[in-house]
């Protein structure tokens, strides 16, 4: 999987472009854990369910469906249409991303339609390990990679503004 540094950056940039202003860092603190919600998955270890199971890690919660589901679940509660499309876009680039990099075995994009696992033919990013295996020197490689990479997501989601001052209008 892409960490959360990889998977963050967008949640950021969401926060940024894809929601009005008001309560931004909130805001932005939620968009990057709904990021990173497909990741919730990582449970079915403990449950004894196989990497390769459809519920297994990358598997149906790393669909476009789910991505689908979730964006409409968010802008159901918030009644926002433009929420619902950001949301389930926002979701949507976790699977993508978890494509590009070198390991695992893949994304089942199409669930329920195909468990089919996909990677993308460019894999840039190295995949990060779970749990406390981030906390390696494999792990530092990941998170350097990654801000190395996701560099340009950064400087997009948090740019200062420039600030716009109104001044009186000429008579």
């Amino acid at each position: 999987m892409a960490s959360l540094i990889g998977h963050g950056a967008f949640g950021l940039l969401a926060a940024r472009y894809g929601v009005p202003s008001g309560r931004r860092w909130i805001v932005a603190l939620a968009l990057v854990a709904l990021s990173m919600l497909p990741d919730a998955d990582v449970v079915a270890f403990a449950l004894g369910i196989p990497y390769a199971a459809p519920f297994g890690h990358r598997g149906a919660t790393h669909s476009l469906l789910f991505a689908l589901v979730a964006g409409g679940l968010v802008g159901a509660a918030a009644r926002s249409p433009r929420l619902f499309a950001v949301c389930a876009a926002l979701v949507a680039t976790h699977p993508l991303l978890d494509a590009l990099t070198d390991g695992g075995l893949g994304v089942a994009l199409f669930w329920p339609l195909s468990n089919e696992r996909y990677f993308s033919p460019w894999r840039p990013i190295p995949v990060s390990p779970i749990g406390a295996g981030f906390l390696s020197w494999r792990g530092v490689r990941v998170v350097l990679a990654e801000l190395q990479f996701f560099l340009p997501v950064y400087v997009a989601a948090l740019w200062p503004r420039r600030r716009v001052t109104e001044y009186p209008r000429p008579r």
